[in-house]
């Protein structure tokens, strides 16, 4: 079997580990990056009707200014985001599967001036009418080297795993860095962006149908009994 290797950070490598081998792919966990908080300006409350959380991060990591945003309703790009939410003491008003743009078109119209909590690294929203919106950045990933054992097993054909545009970019960075011929290597993304942010020479380049993890990995199951490509460069 061909092995599938997940490079996102803590605690979301982990998570992603075990929902992989509980479907018997043999998954590997390196994460290429350290998430940590950053200092940031809570907003005077009252000043918005609703915050949009596009990764538990934002919840795990903002930290005292998220103590004055209590009062405001959540929508939660998906069920572990919705989960920090909780856990920080916030209320979930709706759960998406995977993706801000999508929940934007059924906001609850009293809803008109949104937070955006996210890290250094997100994607650009486009608002509907009469909808304003303004980001504090709560957190970032911050990149680390690819490590020997890591290099070593991308040596042979892998399916690796890509949680973000930001993973894609510094994991091919990092095959260059290792000499590491990417034709031996299948990626699977969750989105076409994060494949086109991977750039040119892999082995195969797949998309989740839906940007989340269950996806993903039945992607990877479909390709995970095929050995893969076996270097063209």
């Amino acid at each position: 079997m061909v092995p599938l290797v997940v490079i996102r950070p803590e605690p979301g490598c982990s998570a992603s580990l075990a929902a992989a081998r509980a479907v018997r792919l043999e998954a590997h966990g390196f994460p290429l990056f350290e998430v940590v908080a950053k200092s940031w300006e809570a907003p005077i409350s009252g000043y918005f009707d609703a915050i949009l959380g596009g990764s538990a991060n934002a919840f795990r990591l903002g930290g005292k200014g998220l103590s004055v945003l209590r009062d405001l309703p959540v929508y939660a790009v998906g069920v572990t985001t919705a989960a920090a939410a909780h856990e920080a003491g916030f209320s979930v008003t709706a759960t998406g599967n995977g993706g801000l743009q999508g929940m934007l078109a059924d906001l609850d119209p009293v809803h008109r001036r949104l937070l955006r909590l996210a890290g250094d690294e997100r994607v650009p929203l486009n608002l509907p009418k009469g909808v304003t919106m303004e980001e504090r950045v709560v957190y970032a990933s911050v990149p680390r080297a690819m490590p020997p054992d890591l290099a070593s097993l991308l040596r042979a054909p892998a399916m690796i795993a890509l949680h973000s545009a930001e993973a894609a970019r510094h994991l091919a960075a990092q095959c260059v860095t290792n000499g590491i011929r990417r034709s031996l290597l299948r990626l699977i993304a969750l989105s076409p962006r994060i494949a086109s942010a991977a750039g040119e020479g892999w082995g195969e380049v797949a998309t989740a149908s839906l940007p989340n993890d269950k996806a993903l990995l039945a992607l990877a199951l479909q390709m995970c009994q095929d050995p893969g490509p076996r270097g063209r460069d």
